[in-house]
């Protein structure tokens, strides 16, 4: 059956409900602190959960503390088209990374309510379990349980930096559900996500249709010299873990700049022991973020990693230890789903250009295991991560609508 003409999502009723969400774990500074399985991340769960029941869906949680809020279908032995991304944020993160993608799923369903339309496939929204990996690392680990890229065991033991095991800051706050991680027939999998970059509000486009997603690997570096008094040891008999540091920050940055285009190269925090003013720092450890959307130049960005802090440390007479914590490859969405995002911008008369998403997704794991594509809309200023992060109200209506085109393509309409 063709999409009826007056297929489109109540963009009012969705901005007032990204900015209701937004009022959880609201910052002084316009912001979100909303990070995964804390009392705030409760309660927006609770709030997404009220409002699925309001629009008449059956809400299951799986093991992970992962949401599935179904909207039944013609024939619910079909598998179902899923929506979705995550409600957990930065520690001083924006009002959209994440909740746009979870907020926009759940207006596509009212609006499918308002219209009357039943689809042949149920429509599933997802709401992923700590996607951010600013609590526990590592990032989007319960969609990459729910994909087979971890296993349960794994994700549940992950700490945070008080120790707090994931599984029992799911079990303190109740969160765990009955429902098996994965394992089930996914018809599609769709993404709604902000950019998170500049390109689409500098070319001023209405939408991205996202064709591939780095590779990215994280690591951690520890440097490990001597401790000393800072006043009487001489310079040259220094074994300084902190200056080592700080040339792994800068091989870092050269890295980046050594493989553009399209390279990045990050070093996001250090630590540094026993950090006081007057001993030599015996010891500093930093994190080190590469990402590239060609695997061979990943491949090639990490060899230059490991043999440039092996240099550092010798010519230093520090120790050095990298271990990667965190690896996936360059993803390629599948191409009938890219192609349903392409022809919804285009059938609605966007601007929209393919573009390849810098960070990671829920949507790179669910892509090991469906047909899966993303959209971005514009950021202002392509901020994001930060409590300045913002978006103009049409630029979410015009994302939710070709999410809602796509997805009902897809989902395929029968009245």
């Amino acid at each position: 059956m063709n999409q009826p003409t007056n297929l489109s999502v109540n963009g009012e009723r969705l901005w007032a409900s990204l900015m209701e969400m937004a009022e959880i774990g609201a910052t002084p500074k316009g912001g979100v602190n909303r990070l995964t399985l804390t009392e705030l991340d409760r309660d927006a769960r609770q709030l997404f959960q009220r409002w699925c029941e309001d629009a008449g869906l059956t809400v299951a949680v799986d093991a992970m503390g992962s949401m599935f809020a179904r909207r039944p279908g013609q024939d619910n032995a079909l598998p179902p088209v899923m929506i979705g991304s995550h409600l957990d944020t930065q520690p001083t993160g924006g009002k959209f990374d994440g909740a746009l993608g979870v907020i926009a799923a759940l207006e596509l369903v009212r609006s499918l309510n308002d219209l009357g339309v039943t689809t042949r496939h149920p429509i599933e929204i997802a709401n992923f379990t700590n996607e951010e990996g600013s609590r526990f690392t590592p990032a989007m680990v319960a969609s990459g349980v729910f994909a087979g890229a971890f296993s349960l065991d794994y994700a549940l033991a992950r700490t945070d930096d008080a120790g707090v095991k994931l599984g029992d800051a799911l079990s303190d706050l109740n969160l765990a559900g009955p429902e098996p991680v994965g394992g089930r027939d996914i018809k599609a999998f769709f993404e709604l996500h902000i950019e998170q970059g500049p390109i689409l509000e500098e070319d001023e486009l209405d939408v991205g249709v996202v064709t591939h997603a780095n590779g990215q690997r994280w690591f951690d570096v520890t440097l490990t010299g001597v401790e000393s008094h800072a006043g009487p040891t001489p310079m040259e008999r220094r074994k300084d873990a902190l200056v080592g540091a700080a040339r792994v920050v800068d091989l870092v940055h050269s890295i980046g700049h050594g493989y553009l285009p399209n390279a990045c190269a990050t070093c996001g925090r250090i630590e540094v022991f026993p950090a006081s003013r007057n001993v030599i720092p015996g010891r500093a450890w930093v994190t080190v973020d590469l990402r590239h959307p060609d695997d061979v130049r990943l491949d090639q960005m990490t060899s230059a990693l490991l043999t440039g802090v092996q240099d550092i440390a010798t010519q230093l007479g520090l120790s050095a230890d990298v271990k990667e914590i965190f690896a996936f490859p360059v993803t390629t969405f599948d191409q009938s789903c890219v192609d349903a995002v392409r022809k919804a911008a285009a059938d609605l008369g966007l601007r929209h250009c393919d573009i390849v998403s810098g960070a990671g997704h829920d949507a790179v794991y669910m892509a090991r295991v469906a047909p899966t594509a993303m959209i971005f809309t514009p950021c202002i200023g392509g901020i994001s991560h930060n409590e300045a992060e913002d978006m103009k109200p049409e630029w979410a209506t015009a994302g939710a609508n070709v999410l809602l085109r796509a997805a009902v393509e897809m989902a395929e309409i029968v009245t």
